[in-house]
């Protein structure tokens, strides 16, 4: 993997990774940008004890654009994108209209208190990049080789690395949302990278969970002893390899949602071994592809959120966490379509009250997840 870094008019930096070490990425980007104006906030939300991003400048993001007006495809003469090469194998760059942008500093890596001790906030330090998997405006993550997810793999990984060490950084989520049922606003295949800069709720409710459960008679891993249990029963298992297990667990909230696990457990994708990125290309593809078969043929491809959950990389603010070795890295995907032309919504039990209801039995989404393997 070859990295090259670059900046846009705006200043924003972007990066190439190539497959081949020769590539060569100079051209620069001609474009009359204006500075980016992004200021974003964090509010604290003491009933709920977790943080929320106030940022107005992202409603000037672009929408929809046509496809020939794509800001993800390669640049070409008369009609210049935010990728200013005229082609490329995977490109991350800064968000225009980040969530999260900027390191702190003693005037804002601190938390202000208004007048009222209740409302406090502070600058909302990190980053958001953009992840283009590849030039091909036409393609999905499922159709890449092995080989280019791999690729996109090893960039997660770079990523994290990098921004994990940025001033403010708490954790590194890499994820994708694919269809505009889920809200995409570009179709260009395209991920995105949220460094936060505190520790996010969902994975502090988890790490909480762990924490509680070592504290038990057993004193074991939850993450560790579910995944056995889930190997053990059998029944919701959709892919087993050599060095990652995929599951829809017994839970499950959504109507089809798979969880890939590595074996054995790491906190985060830095601590992936050689033989599980090996592996990764082959059952990451396929159980894509079964996403897209498994509400049978003439249905739109199926939309889905594939999001990556790592171990923050400092202690949350506030919290007591297990120490972050106890955290497995782990992949869930998923989709809100239930049935062909049906979707899931997040009506008044889920959105008002975080209490999901699945019309799908996790056992039946398994065993036709299952039926659906490539030949």
């Amino acid at each position: 993997m070859k990295k090259t870094s670059n900046r846009l008019a705006d200043g924003r930096e972007i990066i190439y990774y190539d497959l081949r070490d020769d590539a060569l990425r100079t051209a620069t980007d001609q474009r009359p940008l204006p500075p980016i104006e992004a200021h974003s906030e964090i509010r604290y939300d003491p009933l709920l004890a977790e943080w929320v991003g106030i940022t107005a400048h992202r409603n000037a993001r672009t929408y929809h654009p046509p496809a020939d007006e794509c800001p993800l495809c390669p640049s070409r003469e008369g009609r210049m994108s935010e990728i200013p090469e005229p082609d490329y194998d995977v490109a991350v760059f800064e968000n225009r209209f980040p969530s999260f942008r900027g390191g702190p500093d003693k005037a804002t890596s601190e938390t202000a208190v208004n007048a009222n001790e209740l409302f406090t906030h502070r600058h909302g330090a990190g980053r958001c990049e953009v992840v283009s998997f590849t030039s091909d405006h036409n393609a999905s993550f499922a159709d890449l080789s092995e080989e280019q997810a791999r690729l996109v793999l090893d960039v997660w990984t770079d990523r994290t690395s990098e921004l994990s060490q940025a001033p403010g950084v708490e954790q590194v989520y890499c994820f994708e949302n694919r269809g505009e049922e889920i809200g995409v606003t570009l179709s260009h295949p395209h991920g995105q990278i949220y460094a936060y800069p505190f520790t996010t709720p969902r994975t502090a409710r988890m790490l909480r969970s762990v924490a509680a459960y070592g504290e038990g008679p057993g004193g074991d891993n939850l993450f560790d002893d579910l995944v056995a249990a889930e190997i053990a029963d059998g029944e919701r298992i959709v892919l087993d390899g050599e060095h990652w297990t995929a599951f829809v667990p017994y839970a499950a909230h959504w109507p089809y949602e798979v969880h890939l696990y590595p074996k054995p457990r790491v906190p985060d994708l830095l601590a992936l071994d050689e033989p599980a990125r090996a592996e990764f290309p082959a059952i990451y593809l396929e159980l894509l592809r079964r996403f897209d078969r498994v509400f049978g043929e003439g249905e739109p491809r199926t939309p889905y959120i594939a999001a990556w959950h790592q171990a923050p990389f400092v202690r949350g603010r506030g919290h007591d966490f297990a120490v972050r070795e106890e955290f497995a890295l782990h992949l869930e995907l998923f989709t809100i379509r239930r049935a062909p032309g049906k979707l899931k919504f997040l009506a008044g039990s889920e959105s008002g009250m975080n209490v999901f209801i699945n019309d799908v039995p996790p056992e039946v989404a398994a065993q036709r997840l299952r039926e659906v393997a490539s030949p």
